[in-house]
């Protein structure tokens, strides 16, 4: 049935990439806040040293992907190396990504890769989701979580009925065990967000996406870097799994074009009451 956003019952958030990324473009505006393989990060070599070097370059990231596919305005609320501590600690706040003018109808957050690293060279701990005060990021501990807590809550109140979408961390074939026992305790983090934030749902790409092996890494990525081909397709997976979730939640979705204003339809259902808050 063609107005049926559900014809398959059993269908998984990636049975099926939409090129065109779906009903993702029912927002009109978004933020990715994330590291490297959120800005289109392009890793060469230097050839006096033949050392790496590292290349932001954002019109080959997913999220600009994204915008081309949707039609939407995606901002890149990243950099190569970022975390959790640093976005919070001065990053967001020295580039204006906390403004007015960089207000989103939804956000899409996928940190944590250089969290990893830190936190196994003994430096932020990883925390749990326990670690966040919804109602007031201050009190959260500096954990990980506790860091992206805060992300969170500063940007719900910035835009209080915005939708968020945080991005689990894909388990590595190459690192060590430690490393995915983090990885997991991360992402264990990361899928109890939805229980302490509304309008907050995951992209578990830990559990849907395909695994990153030795055929990932030999057609998609450059270094230890995705290639061109690799960041469109995390664009085509990050949409269509956000289409799925929409196509799954259809009343929730109802009032998106209202975000950012003081108007509501209480009349006819849909995921806000008067006051922002979810139903």
């Amino acid at each position: 049935m063609i107005f049926d956003p559900c014809p398959e019952k059993n269908e998984k958030p990636l049975d099926k990439l939409d090129p065109t990324g779906g009903f993702t473009a029912i927002f009109r505006t978004i933020g990715c806040i994330g590291d490297s393989l959120s800005s289109g990060e392009f890793e060469g070599t230097d050839p006096e040293t033949g050392g790496k070097t590292y290349h932001d370059t954002f019109e080959y990231s997913w999220g600009q992907f994204l915008a081309r596919m949707t039609g939407s305005r995606v901002w890149n609320f990243s950099r190569g190396g970022m975390t959790a501590r640093e976005y919070w600690n001065g990053f967001a706040e020295k580039n204006g990504f906390w403004g007015n003018d960089k207000l989103c109808d939804a956000y899409i957050i996928a940190l944590g890769v250089n969290d990893l690293t830190k936190a196994l060279g003994g430096g932020v701990g990883i925390g749990s989701a326990d670690d966040i005060d919804p109602a007031d990021g201050k009190n959260n501990p500096e954990t990980v979580l506790g860091y992206y807590g805060r992300i969170v809550a500063r940007l719900r109140k910035n835009r209080p009925d915005a939708f968020f979408f945080p991005v689990t961390v894909p388990r590595d074939w190459r690192y060590n065990p430690a490393r995915g026992e983090l990885t997991d305790k991360l992402n264990e983090g990361i899928r109890r967000l939805p229980d302490l934030f509304p309008r907050t749902y995951v992209v578990d790409l830990a559990r849907y996406a395909p695994p990153f092996d030795e055929t990932f890494v030999k057609n998609y990525q450059l270094g230890g870097h995705l290639n061109p081909m690799g960041y469109l397709l995390i664009a085509r997976m990050i949409g269509s799994y956000i289409d799925y979730v929409i196509r799954h939640n259809m009343n929730d979705f109802k009032q998106v074009g209202f975000i950012g204003t003081p108007f509501r339809n209480t009349k006819d259902g849909g995921a806000f009451l008067p006051d922002g808050n979810k139903n």
